[in-house]
């Protein structure tokens, strides 16, 4: 059995013992989460923001402009502006190029929105995962000795088809289990959290296996994980007091090596 004040203390001496470069490969991870989530970011076509407040005014543009190409939805305070910004250029267009020329600039509008996200998921699954099992293969090798910044790159140099195979398949899986309901698709993903760590540890497993192994060591254990993720949140408060200043000198890195030891006790 484990205990998040026996993670922690671990988690800080390891972290203590490599301060800059667990720094450095901590900040890299937090760029990867944003990156990640501006890649996995919904497109503004046919979509309603999920954050827009309760009761503001929704305006929509329809077929009247765009015969029924898209459906543009527009929420907040901006709307009105937007829309009428949007009116002026549709009718410049249609002025100057009449009513084909207004769908011909609808549909390569369209055709941007669908290039940026296929890009981005892209990068997503041939950059940022492989970057992100490296950055969990270093925190995993600094547990044991100073890690060095060159284990970044072990998702790339070591099985880089199956960590994208993987890494791939694993999204999939979170994806297809969030459609269900939210609260199984968080279950699920602390039954895939151990999956980079497997990753940069078992070259010998299958992508497969992997998925596996992860589910087998949170079996039991991810309610605790999840309490583990909940004690950080006075950390958490520090870190917007400060700016960002106090997550990226300490706290961030701390989390990470905590989450590398969790890895350790539970293989």
């Amino acid at each position: 059995m484990w205990t998040r004040s026996e993670l922690k203390m671990r988690g800080k001496a390891a972290f203590k013992a490599n301060y800059l470069r667990c720094v450095i490969v901590a900040l890299i991870i937090f760029a990867i989460a944003g990156a990640g989530g501006g890649a996995g970011g919904r497109s503004a076509i046919d979509n309603v923001p999920s954050n827009a407040p309760e009761g503001s005014e929704i305006e929509t543009i329809t077929e009247e402009y765009l015969d029924g190409a898209i459906t543009l939805n527009v929420t907040g305070s901006k709307a009105q502006e937007f829309i009428d910004d949007f009116h002026a250029l549709i009718d410049e267009i249609r002025e100057a190029e009449g009513e084909e020329g207004v769908k011909a600039a609808v549909f390569l509008l369209a055709g941007i929105f669908g290039a940026v996200i296929v890009i981005g998921s892209l990068v997503t699954i041939l950059l940022i995962n492989p970057l992100k099992v490296g950055c969990c293969r270093f925190f995993a090798e600094n547990s044991y000795t100073p890690a060095k910044l060159g284990e970044l790159g072990y998702g790339f140099r070591s099985g880089y088809g199956r960590t994208v195979g993987t890494m791939l398949l694993t999204a999939i899986f979170n994806l297809l289990w969030c459609l269900l309901l939210i609260i199984p698709g968080i279950i699920k993903a602390y039954s895939y959290r151990m999956v980079p760590y497997i990753l940069a540890e078992e070259p010998g497993l299958s992508g497969k296996d992997v998925i596996t192994r992860s589910r087998q060591m949170m079996n039991g254990n991810k309610w605790k994980a999840f309490v583990l993720d909940l004690s950080w949140i006075l950390w958490l408060l520090l870190v917007a007091v400060t700016l960002g200043l106090a997550g990226a000198l300490y706290v961030n890195p701390y989390r990470e090596a905590t989450n590398a030891e969790l890895y350790h006790v539970l293989k």
